[in-house]
Formats: C-alpha cells, structure tokens, sequence
C-alpha cells in the first residue's frame, strides 16, 4: 500500500473513531422530536415509510462546521461528500451551510431503525438522530394446498403470512352469502358436509394493504337419484327415460330393463349421457319395449337406483271420435252407454209416433 493509501485509511480510522466517541449517548427507543440543551444532542420525529419507497433524511448544519457525517448502527454513510457506504440505494442529496442530506431509495426492513447525523463545529460537537420504521405490506408465506376429502372427513386449513404491522388473518367460504368462517390462521371444519365444499379465501390485511389467496376443498360423496317419472308412448312413437344423479365424483350410468342390462345402441335404444343426467331414448317404441325400467348410478363410494315404468298410450280411433268428447274421453265402454241411451229413447217415443 502506497503512503497515500496509508494517509487515508489513518484518517478514516480516526474520523471513525471521533464520530464513535460523539455519539456514546443513550440510544434508547423512537422517541418524539426533543433536544438535549446540555448535551446539543437532538432526537427527531420517528419517520415513517413503506417498504420500496425513498426515504430523505435531513440534518441541519449551520455554524461553522469542520466535519459531518450520517452514520447508521455506528456504520458510515456519508461523511461530507464522501460516500463510505457500499449500497448503491444511498446517495447524497444536498450538503451546504444549511443542511446535509442523503436518501434511501428501495426501502426494506433491513434498513429500520436510528440514523445519526454527527456534526463537529468550531464550537462543540452535536448530533441529530432519526428512527426509520418500516412498514410493510401483507404476503401470505404458508398456504395449504387444495384438498380433496371424503364427506364425513376433518379439514385443516393453515394460512401464515408477514407484514408490519403485523396482518390479521380471517377465511371465508366463497359463496353468495359469502359467510365468514374463521378469523384465525387455522380453520377447522368437523365433519365436512358437500355443502361446505368450495373455493375458501384465506385474506392477509394490516394498515398498508391485504393479500388474498385461495384454496380449494372437493368434498366426495355417493350418487343419489332424483325419482323416475313414468312415462307414457304411442306405440311407433319416440320416448325418453330421464335419470338425474347427485355425485362427486361423477357418477357412472347404468339402465336395465327387469333384470337385463341394456347396452348402448342394442334393441333400438341409445343412452346419451352427461355429467348428471343419463337418457334412454326409444326411437320407434314396440310391445317389447314396455314395461318397467331400473336406472343405477354408481362412483366410488356406493350407488344409488330409481325405477321407471314404460307405458302404452292408444291413440283414439276414426269410430271414437265420431262418438263424440265424452266417447273419447270414457272410451269404449263410454260409447256403449251412449248407445244403450239411444235405444231407450227410441222405445219411448215409439209409441206417440205411431199416433200420427
């Protein structure tokens, strides 16, 4: 090392050293703004600043001041215009008569807690000393992942996040109603119902902003059918058989007729099937096709059946609707009433007829 290299680190060390032996004062915590009279030590306002933005700290100089400096955790910063700090985010902003200013741009936690501004004057030596605190905006660390369960089955749900201040936590099911559920990082939910299952939010909320994720929880359950409704055809006709089906997972169709099971495209039937809903559909119904039909929906956790019955619906004859509405209505025996009417009417006029 040169005898300049020397020169300059002899008379960093003893400027650190100077600076060090000014500020052996009480450190203490943040405190609101005051001033030593004895001591002409001046403790500022705590600032204020959210994580990523600048912070300027100002110290007043006046008098005349022979050295200055902004130390942070006995650490220099600046002492005057030279840059002692290695961070590329400090920089100085203003050094005259009146002040001495440097700023921190991208604030972070780590850069929380007392600066001290040290000046020497001709007459005695003083300091100004400043609290950063740094506020931070919610970030949800640990969530629990989407879940699939069983309907009976314990759920646990975990949501941990950081900030400052310090982020309340609450989760709620997502829903139209939109209850909530917990205000705790855990939710419990004891016997979990196909109702409670769903998209659940876990929110993450202090005084800067809120960070909000989600979870989902798939709850499994047994098919369960809507009753069959009996349907009535005219032979040549089309029919359809609708069966309906509650599941998670989707449930698998199965339609049989008594005891035989139909397969798709056989004996002139089609089953078309969707996510919850199974059709069985007749194109041109025959004699062969009425009778009684058994729906079965299953998935992995069981099954569930309804019953259908297929019927004949007559369509009325040329000599019904010559009858008359209450022929059609009543149908054959109707007509013969009618008929049986007719006749007795006849006889007792048969009589004032033949008067004339």
């Amino acid at each position: 090392m040169s005898v300049r290299g020397h020169l300059v680190a002899f008379y960093r060390c003893v400027l650190l050293m100077s600076l060090r032996i000014l500020l052996l004062v009480p450190a203490g915590l943040p405190v609101r703004s005051q001033v030593d009279s004895q001591s002409d030590n001046k403790v500022m306002d705590n600032i204020t600043v959210r994580q990523g933005e600048t912070v300027f700290l100002r110290c007043e100089q006046g008098d005349i001041v022979t050295h200055t400096a902004w130390l942070n955790r006995s650490s220099i910063l600046y002492a005057g215009e030279e840059k002692w700090s290695v961070d590329h985010r400090v920089s100085l902003v203003t050094l005259n008569q009146e002040e001495f200013t440097i700023k921190i741009e991208d604030v972070d936690m780590m850069d929380e807690g007392q600066y001290v501004c040290a000046v020497q004057t001709n007459s005695r030596p003083r300091t100004t000393s400043v609290h950063v605190l740094v506020q931070v905006p919610p970030k949800i660390i640990n969530l629990s992942k989407d879940i699939v369960v069983n309907e009976g089955s314990n759920v646990t749900l975990m949501c941990q996040a950081s900030g400052k201040p310090e982020p309340s936590i609450s989760w709620k099911l997502i829903s139209s109603s939109g209850d909530l559920a917990s205000d705790e990082e855990v939710l419990e939910i004891t016997s979990i119902s196909r109702q409670r299952a769903g998209t659940y939010e876990c929110s993450a909320v202090n005084d800067i902003d809120a960070d909000v994720q989600t979870v989902d929880i798939t709850v499994n359950y047994a098919p369960t059918v809507s009753e069959g409704r009996d349907v009535g055809v005219t032979p040549g006709q089309r029919g359809v058989l609708e069966c309906e089906a509650d599941a998670v997972p989707e449930a698998d169709f199965e339609w049989y007729k008594d005891d035989r099971r139909i397969f798709n495209g056989l004996d002139g039937m089609e089953i078309v099937n969707s996510p919850s809903v199974s059709k069985l559909m007749f194109f041109n119904v025959t004699d062969g096709d009425y009778g009684n039909y058994t729906c079965v929906a299953v998935n992995k956790l069981g099954s569930s059946n309804t019953s259908f019955l297929l019927y004949v619906v007559n369509e009325p004859t040329s000599s019904t609707l010559l009858q008359g509405p209450r022929a059609v209505q009543d149908g054959s025996g109707g007509a013969i009433g009618l008929q049986s009417h007719t006749f007795l009417l006849f006889i007792v006029l048969l009589p004032l007829l033949l008067r004339f």
